[in-house]
């Protein structure tokens, strides 16, 4: 099996293709986490109430960004990804890069968003 080394590994629809699966793969990591939180939830307020203290420390709340981050790429990068399946399409290659730039200027600008918040 020959490895593909060529220019369409440089194209800008390649590595919104790369971060729509690693993001997906990263969110699908997250998601045991997120589960042990809603079950400690279930086990009382105690329970609770002792794991949301660790989510004060600043590595967290880096974690929460990168999360937000994660999320919105996704999101941005599906819709594009919908985008190029359903609305027509036009011979310019040019409109479909500048999706790739919004959705990831899109999701640049939800985390700064997120950063204001936490301020």
């Amino acid at each position: 099996m020959s490895r593909r080394t060529g220019p369409e590994r440089n194209h800008p629809g390649y590595w919104a293709f790369v971060g729509h699966r690693l993001s997906g793969v990263a969110l699908a990591l997250f998601l045991p986490v997120h589960f042990l939180m809603l079950g400690l939830a279930l086990e009382g307020a105690a329970a609770l109430d002792a794991m949301l203290v660790l989510t004060d420390q600043p590595l967290v709340k880096f974690a929460e960004w990168g999360l937000v981050i994660l999320l919105s790429a996704h999101l941005f990068f599906g819709l594009r990804l919908l985008a190029l399946e359903f609305l027509p399409w036009r011979s310019e290659s040019d409109a479909r890069t500048r999706w790739i730039f919004w959705g990831a200027g899109g999701a640049f600008v939800t985390g700064l968003i997120f950063l204001a918040g936490l301020a």
